[in-house]
């Protein structure tokens, strides 16, 4: 839909009764209000909706807390987990004094990317195609108090339950520690809750790949395919949207957090992009692995950033739990043709147009409409600066020998070290002001305040072990 009358219509059509307003908040998470279909007029929809944005975490302050949501009528869906029937709307916000777009709007800042790109005149389109991963549980507890603290998650199809008694008896159909990529059924056991999803999202506009069981026990993937960079975030949303009320309709829950469980593999989100210009690939050529040297310079910027992308695109405390290593995940800067334990790979293709470069290292905890901006603007930082990114690691880098490991860069092995990067390796986020040195400084204070002291401060349970005898 691309007018008011149109989506006025559609309500129509499907006998709608509300109005959900979707936006994203500022550390990647949906928040929404509603209205009566009453209330959906040509007037709303070109004009917006104002609310009180004072009680948006990270956002106004009470003095200052008139806000509008201004809605973005390409996004129009019904939504799917409503009883009654309810259309859905992502908006973007606005200052209703200025006018103008908020800066601390996530999907703002995605938006001036997509033009930063097309202003520097390199290309017109950045595709992005992200691999999320998430765990399901069937009960999850946890609690944090001056008196104790714990956590629990349990699934039926994890191993530590092979001598559990189950209704019905217990079949042993258990998935091991790193056992869980690709079985079948009985072992695959959530499998018709993963299609269930997938018949979600494609009712939603989401074009789906592939979804199947991930390594760890309780652990999935789904593949959406790629998109323009801002309907990808879009649909990123959608997605985690999808997968959690889905899940709850089974009576199970879904975490994108990325790493739940110990000793195990984490989740991640392998982000796949390309450069596109007047309908034609750019990062195709004749270099390394079928790239073009611009492709190459692309990887430059993305390895000499990565501690400073790290800040967006592994932004949890958790997300260093993953990136360790002896579990698959990237910590070591280099790239690869094929090479999976490559922070950057690059991917067997049948033609030109799907010539894409594959970043490793962002996790399903991160707000995409940060991340996705980040890493494009470091990549574009290295064409403009033609950035070497040195020789490729075509060896399983984990067998390296420490004097050889050592001499490759590291990704960051906590928050605290990756927003000290950013601290550090800011100025290629401030180009066009994709990214403003308002939002670049409330993210840090906001990570480091609120989430690296935070978890510094508190007990662990672990230290009970090591330490309560000392």
């Amino acid at each position: 839909m691309t007018t008011p009358k149109e989506v006025i219509e559609f309500a129509k059509q499907n006998e709608v009764e509300m109005v959900d307003l979707k936006f994203i908040d500022f550390l990647g998470t949906w928040q929404h209000f509603a209205v009566p279909v009453s209330d959906l007029s040509e007037e709303m929809l070109e004009e917006g909706r104002m609310f009180d944005g004072s009680s948006i975490r990270c956002w106004q302050s009470i003095d200052n807390s008139d806000m509008k949501v201004m809605p973005d009528i390409e996004t129009v869906k019904m939504d799917p987990f409503y009883e009654v029937q309810t259309l859905s709307i992502i908006c973007d916000i606005q200052d209703p004094v200025t006018g103008e777009d908020y800066s601390r709007d996530p999907r703002s800042v995605t938006k001036k990317a997509e033009n930063y790109l097309i202003s520097t005149g390199i290309g017109d389109t950045i595709y992005i195609g992200p691999e999320a991963e998430f765990f399901m549980f069937d009960d999850v507890r946890y609690a944090q108090g001056p008196e104790g603290g714990f956590y629990s998650i349990d699934s039926t199809e994890c191993p530590w339950n092979s001598g559990a008694e189950e209704a019905g008896g217990n079949k042993a159909y258990k998935i091991g520690h790193k056992s869980g990529y690709f079985p079948t059924a009985p072992f695959d056991q959530d499998r018709d809750i993963r299609a269930e999803m997938v018949l979600a999202m494609q009712e939603l506009g989401i074009t789906i790949e592939a979804q199947h069981h991930e390594v760890a026990p309780a652990q999935h993937e789904i593949d959406i395919k790629f998109d323009t960079m801002l309907r990808t975030a879009d649909m990123m949303q959608l997605y985690k949207y999808v997968v959690r009320n889905v899940a709850r309709e089974y009576g199970k829950t879904a975490t994108f957090m990325p790493k739940p469980m110990f000793s195990d593999n984490g989740s991640g989100m392998h982000t796949h992009q390309s450069i596109w210009k007047d309908g034609q690939p750019l990062f195709a050529g004749d270099q390394y692995g079928g790239l073009s040297e611009m492709a190459l310079h692309y990887i430059g910027g993305i390895l000499k950033h990565a501690p400073a992308l790290a800040a967006f695109t592994n932004p949890l405390t958790n997300s260093y739990k993953r990136l360790v290593p002896g579990y698959e995940a990237p910590i070591n800067l280099a790239y690869s043709n094929r090479n999976r334990s490559a922070t950057v790979r690059i991917p067997v293709v049948d033609s030109p147009k799907g010539r894409r470069i594959e970043y490793r290292c962002p996790d399903s905890g991160a707000n995409v409409y940060f991340a996705f901006p980040a890493m494009m603007m470091a990549g574009l930082d290295g064409i403009q600066n033609k950035i070497d990114p040195g020789e490729p690691m075509d060896v399983n880098i984990y067998d390296l020998p420490p004097e050889k490991l050592n001499q490759i860069g590291k990704m960051p092995s906590s928050l605290y070290e990756s927003l000290e990067a950013l601290k550090s390796d800011h100025e290629f986020l401030l180009k066009g002001e994709v990214f403003t040195k308002d939002v670049i400084d409330y993210w840090l204070d906001w990570k480091m305040e609120e989430e690296v002291k935070a978890i510094d401060s508190r007990p662990h349970p672990h230290e009970f072990e090591l330490y309560f005898n000392c």
